[in-house]
Formats: C-alpha cells, structure tokens, sequence
C-alpha cells in the first residue's frame, strides 16, 4: 500500500494597525515634598496629595479614576567634606495614577492640578489610551489577516500552487504601535497647557497556517 504523501502547509505571520482619536488621558502627578523632619514632610506630601486629589474631584473626575500607585519616606544625603555622609533633611512622596475620560477638558484639570501643588507638584507623563479598544483592535486583527493573506497568496503562486484551508490560526505578539499624534504644547502660563489628543494605534499579529493545492 502507497503511502499517502504528506499535506504541504504554508505558515505566515501577518501584522496590522488601526488608528483612532483616543477618549482616554492617563496622566502620572506626583508630589514631593523636602522639610527638615520625618514629620513635616510626610505631613505636607500629604497635605499636597490631599489638594491634588481634591482639584481633580472639583473637575469631575470620578474617585474610581485616582488611584495611589506609589509611597516613599527617606532621608535626603549630602557629602560634606571632611565630615562624611550627612542628613540634610527629608523627603516625602507619594504617585497618583489618574485617568481623565474628558479629554476636552484635560488642560483644564492638568492646569487645577498645577495650581493645587504648587511648586511640590510633578507631572511625571501622560499616556492616550481608549476605555473600550475593541473595536480598534477588530480593525487591528482584519488589517493583520489580509497582511498574512497577501503574503500567504504572494507565495503559493511562486511556487506554482494555491492557497486550500486554513488549518490552524494563532494570534501572535501585538507589534509596537506608531507612536501617537499628540504631545504636550509649553506655554507662559499653566493656563496656557494644550493637550492634543490626535491619533492612537492599537496593533495586532496574525500566524495562520494553509493547505498548499497544486
């Protein structure tokens, strides 16, 4: 009896991205306090913090959107020569992570944020997401498949055959998206911050493995 041949299979990966305007600002505010004790600095953090938070809430951000992602207490260190190590006093932080759904209103609240910190505020990045990105990402995963398809297709005719089944599909590693349209504008004043929101990409992979025909 003949041994049946082995099916010949073609495995290619494809990638996509679909962009969008994003409806979702993460912004990184953190507060650092310096005072000469334990006490007053942890004390003022937060006082600070307290004030941050209480100017996001006045601008209509939901409790849920704020959240503490990081606290530190240590000792502020200086090198005096002849004397070694000494403590010059300390320092106090903490980091909230707050996520602003009313993009049109962002500079407003950045600004609120600013103002309420004073100069132991720090506005350490913000990041343009979506709330809800599957419906990009679906667009993402079409955009992926007909990459592999293309390729996939661009093969078989090279070597003289066409494209049957599909026998397995997996969904690979997302690609890096392009980096988003928006930035941060300087101005004179706090007032004067811009927030543009742009367009934000949400990438997709594809390995999808075919029957090769003759």
């Amino acid at each position: 009896m003949t041994p049946e041949a082995p099916t010949r299979t073609i495995s290619v990966s494809g990638a996509g991205t679909a962009e969008a305007v994003p409806d979702l600002l993460t912004i990184s505010v953190g507060v650092e306090c310096r005072r000469d004790t334990v006490g007053a600095a942890y004390a003022d953090a937060g006082a600070a913090s307290a004030a941050v938070s209480d100017a996001l809430r006045q601008h209509g951000v939901a409790g849920a959107d704020i959240r503490t992602s990081g606290l530190n207490v240590r000792a502020d260190l200086t090198w005096l020569e002849g004397e070694g190590q000494r403590v010059a006093g300390y320092v106090a932080s903490s980091m909230l992570t707050v996520r602003l759904r009313e993009l049109s209103a962002a500079s407003a609240s950045i600004a609120a944020v600013v103002d309420a910190g004073g100069n132991d505020v720090r506005l350490n990045g913000l990041e343009l997401g979506f709330a809800d990105e599957a419906a990009v990402k679906a667009r993402a995963r079409e955009a992926a498949w007909k990459d592999a398809l293309r390729t996939a297709e661009q093969y078989a005719s090279l070597a003289s055959a066409r494209l049957g089944a599909v026998v397995s599909v997996s969904e690979g590693p997302d690609l890096p998206a392009p980096v988003p349209l928006a930035g941060v504008q300087r101005a004179v004043s706090v007032e004067a911050l811009n927030v543009e929101a742009g367009e934000t990409g949400v990438s997709a992979g594809v390995r999808v493995v075919w029957e090769l025909l003759d």
